[in-house]
């Protein structure tokens, strides 16, 4: 599965490429996969934008942000399978498995007919299988109000991340557009400098596709709490699938993205597409979405490289999962980390005080479709997926009266099992 450049000869029958100009967990999930089954050796080549091997790209917005004093992340601590164990990948594990990595030459054309790609440098790269995990962009305000001016800062890359530290060295006021979960973690590791910092966003709460008005009130005084001012004002940024030049490939136009199977096949034989840019089945709900998050990045490619290379049929069978790490910076009174798993759907009863744990359960038609935890145990949070895959039962009355996080979430165990719970 060699990729074939201008410069080399044809050594196997079945080549793959996974272009790699934005994702980078995808794509690092997709070439251990290959290794587990002895599939990668001289026969994978990854293609990429970048100068570096795969990373851990959600630790940009985290604790690579933190100042020199609070014990930053820095490359190669997360050349890594952080979140799902596994060896440490570093450019050398490349080498040693024999992946053939192009670094800072990414795609601009491909030739379906003739499984060709072309890349920015102009080499011609044959391939018999072809993963797409390209990511998305993000999104830029117009160069006519300042989106190119000094100071103004995108993140995406390790680059962007080096960028903005060199401006938080010298900044005394940070302004983060957009309060989304990234939004927030870049906000929270300002205030690790110390720097006047504000969020502005465009919806009446924060992170409001996730978290209920309620909840995102909490966080609010959370953060304002620790000098971080909130503004609302009417200004919206994000996001985009990165599907360009892959048009061609065929594209979802409702959610975006590069449509596919539960296998994540594309409608052309030979091609498919992982992780952001993937518009896929979301089988526990019945349609079609595409997921941003590393948690799905990882097993998306996972599952894409099983079905290539073994006799699996089954359907990708995803439940959404977020989470967010901030303020976890040495010295921080406070350390926030919360989960979830859920369909946005029904009513909310929402248990504890935030301080520091909160939880949020969300009910439709007597069923338990989700639940949010903030500051759980590690028992408590494993139990989290386990209730929205299933949606058991639940009695509503029960759980509103509960006292403690602890109560509630022992009743909805409870609900799991089928058992009367007191």
């Amino acid at each position: 599965m060699a990729a074939i450049s201008n410069s080399l000869s044809l050594k196997h029958s079945f080549s793959l490429l996974l272009p790699l100009p934005s994702n980078s967990q995808d794509v690092r999930d997709a070439a251990r996969t290959f290794v587990e089954h002895g599939m990668a050796d001289g026969r994978l080549c990854i293609v990429t934008k970048e100068p570096y091997a795969p990373y851990e790209r959600p630790a940009l917005t985290r604790a690579y942000l933190f100042p020199p004093d609070k014990k930053p992340a820095r490359l190669p601590g997360f050349h890594t399978c952080v979140g799902s164990g596994g060896e440490r990948q570093t450019p050398e594990w490349y080498k040693e498995n024999v992946i053939e990595m192009l670094y800072e030459d990414p795609v601009k054309d491909i030739d379906i007919e003739k499984h060709t790609l072309t890349t920015s440098s102009g080499k011609l790269l044959k391939y018999g299988s072809l993963i797409i995990a390209t990511g998305c962009t993000a999104s830029r305000f117009p160069e006519k109000i300042g989106g190119n001016l000094p100071g103004v800062h995108y993140i995406r890359h390790v680059a962007d991340a080096d960028t903005l530290i060199l401006s938080l060295e010298k900044a005394k006021k940070v302004v983060v557009v957009r309060g989304g979960y990234i939004g927030m973690e870049v906000a929270a590791a300002a205030v690790g400098w110390k720097l006047d910092a504000t969020i502005i966003f465009p919806e009446d709460d924060l992170l409001q596709r996730l978290f209920t008005p309620s909840l995102a009130r909490r966080y609010e005084e959370l953060y304002q709490k620790n000098g971080v001012k909130v503004l609302k004002v009417i200004i919206g940024i994000g996001a985009r699938p990165a599907v360009s030049p892959f048009e061609r490939v065929g594209q979802n136009t409702d959610v975006g993205g590069i449509q596919v199977d539960g296998q994540f096949r594309t409608s052309t034989p030979g091609i498919f597409a992982v992780g952001d840019v993937a518009a896929f089945p979301l089988k526990i709900y019945n349609r079609i979405s595409r997921v941003e998050h590393v948690d799905h990045a990882r097993r998306s490619a996972q599952h894409c490289v099983k079905a290539l290379l073994s006799a699996q049929t089954h359907t990708y069978d995803y439940l959404p999962y977020f989470y967010s790490r901030i303020f976890e910076y040495e010295g921080s009174p406070r350390k926030v980390w919360w989960q979830f798993f859920r369909d946005k759907v029904g009513e909310t009863v929402e248990i504890g005080n935030f301080d520091p744990k909160i939880a949020t359960f969300w009910i439709e038609s007597g069923k338990l479709k989700g639940v949010l935890l903030e500051s759980g145990s590690p028992e408590e949070f494993q139990l989290l997926p386990k209730l929205a895959r299933s949606q058991p039962l639940i009695d509503k009355a029960k759980l509103q009266n509960a006292t403690s996080v602890e109560e509630a979430l022992e009743i909805a165990r409870g609900s799991l099992q089928g058992e009367a719970v007191v």
